[in-house]
């Protein structure tokens, strides 16, 4: 089973097609992803990333939705902190 995920593009480096990058959202964690499938794409918009790369645009509805399903199934429950090291 393959699993996409939604986030929102709040940055983009680059203006190879095949090598430019976008700085995605996903709910406060962000990664660099390859727009290379989605040449169409624009700082605010949501995307589906898949492996790295931005699949396709998400109209906000659809995105809200996929958040809703992700949070339902406790997929967006943030990571524990990890712990301190002691300092000596």
């Amino acid at each position: 089973m393959c699993l996409a995920v939604p986030g929102q593009v709040i940055a983009i480096e680059g203006d190879e097609p095949l090598t430019r990058q976008g700085r995605v959202d996903f709910g406060g964690v962000t990664r660099l992803v390859n727009l290379a499938y989605v040449p169409e794409v624009v700082v605010g918009d949501t995307v589906l990333v898949h492996v790295g790369f931005a699949i396709s645009r998400l109209n906000e509805a659809e995105a809200a939705r996929t958040y809703a399903l992700l949070d339902e199934l406790g997929a967006l429950e943030p990571e524990p902190e990890p712990e301190s090291e002691p300092t000596a």
